[in-house]
């Protein structure tokens, strides 16, 4: 029994990193869409501020705070 629940833990731990977060995909699908984004100015600056605080929150681990300020650029550039 110990074995069985020492191996479910192994399996979760390796796991989580690989589900942790999904903001290297969502920072490449903004930077694909701003190249052919047809946004206002205003419009185009928000969604840059949003991506450059979402990659500094990615890169010191805060991942939930990356995913909903990525989230809010995707949302603006309609995707």
């Amino acid at each position: 029994m110990k074995n069985l629940t020492f191996a479910a833990l192994l399996v979760l731990g390796l796991a989580s990193p690989a589900l942790a977060s999904h903001c290297p995909m969502d920072m490449k699908k903004i930077e694909a869409a701003m190249k052919t984004a047809m946004l206002d100015d205003a419009k185009k600056k928000k969604v840059m501020e949003l991506y450059e605080k979402g990659k500094a929150e990615h890169e010191s681990g805060n991942h939930k705070a990356s995913e909903a300020d990525l989230a809010e650029a995707m949302k603006l550039l309609g995707i």
